[in-house]
C-alpha cells in the first residue's frame, strides 16, 4: 500500500503515515528500509500490519505547500479527479466538491446541445453527482445514504404533480385554452409542488456545500484539510 508520512518524532523514533486508503498507521524509525533522512510529506510503500506500517520504502516527496498557509506536517490538499468524481469512499472537502459539482454541471450543459447521445451520456452523470454528494456527507459525520433525500422528493414530486394535473384536468372536463383562469386552475398545482421540490434539492445541496468538515478523523476517513 502507498501513503504519505504526516508527522515524524525524531526523538522517539515514531511517527504517523496516512495511507491512500484514508486510514493512519503509526510506525517507527527502524521500520524503515533503507535508513534514510524522515520529513512529512515523503509519499511511500509500506505493508499494513494491525494498524502500523512495516516495511516502509521511501518513494518520493510531495508538493509542498508555500506561503502563511503551510502547516507542516500536513498533507498536501490537491483535487484527485478519480478520487473525487468516481469514488464513494472517503472524505471530500466542501471546496473539491463545489469544484467536482461544476464539472457535472459543465459535463450536463455541454450533453445536452447533443441529441440522443447526449441524453444517454448524461445519464452517467448521476454516479459523479452521488459521489461528491455522499464524500461530502461523509466529511460531515453524516451517512451517505442522506443522498436519498433530493431523489426521493424529486420522483415522488414529479409523479405528484403530473397525478395533480391528471385529477384537475378529469374533474374539470373540457377546458378551454382561450381561458387563462381555467388553464392556471389546471397547471398552478403542479407548478407549486414542483417548486417545492426545488426548494428542498437547493437547501439540500447548500447544506452539504456550505457545512464545514467535522473536525479529526471519523469513521470515513481522515480531515481531508489535516485539521
Amino acid at each position: 500500500m502507498r501513503g504519505q508520512i504526516l508527522s515524524f518524532d525524531d526523538a522517539s523514533g515514531a511517527g504517523l503515515i496516512s495511507g491512500d486508503d484514508g486510514i493512519r498507521y503509526s510506525f517507527v524509525r527502524e521500520a524503515i528500509s533503507p535508513p534514510a533522512s524522515i520529513t512529512p510529506g515523503l509519499r511511500v510503500d509500506f505493508v499494513p500490519v494491525a494498524g502500523e506500517a512495516t516495511n516502509i520504502m521511501l518513494l518520493a516527496a510531495a508538493p509542498t505547500p508555500s506561503g502563511p498557509s503551510a502547516t507542516p506536517g500536513v498533507p498536501v490538499d490537491t483535487f484527485n479527479f478519480q478520487h473525487v468524481l468516481f469514488s464513494f469512499n472517503g472524505r471530500i472537502r466542501r471546496q473539491h466538491f463545489w469544484i467536482g459539482w461544476l464539472i457535472c454541471l459543465g459535463a450536463g450543459v455541454v450533453l445536452g446541445w447533443i441529441p440522443i447521445l447526449g441524453t444517454l451520456l448524461s445519464i452517467a452523470l448521476i454516479w459523479p453527482n452521488l459521489a461528491i454528494s455522499v464524500k461530502r456527507l461523509h466529511d460531515m459525520g453524516q451517512s451517505g445514504w442522506l443522498i436519498v433525500i433530493p431523489w426521493i422528493a424529486g420522483i415522488g414530486g414529479v409523479i405528484a404533480a403530473f397525478m395533480t394535473v391528471g385529477v384537475a384536468a378529469l374533474s374539470s372536463g373540457y377546458v378551454s385554452t382561450d381561458d387563462p383562469a381555467a388553464v392556471l386552475a389546471i397547471i398552478g398545482p403542479m407548478f407549486g409542488i414542483l417548486s417545492i421540490v426545488a426548494l428542498i434539492q437547493l437547501g439540500f445541496l447548500l447544506w452539504i456545500g456550505i457545512t464545514d468538515s467535522q473536525r479529526g478523523e471519523n469513521r470515513f476517513g481522515p480531515n481531508p484539510k489535516g485539521e
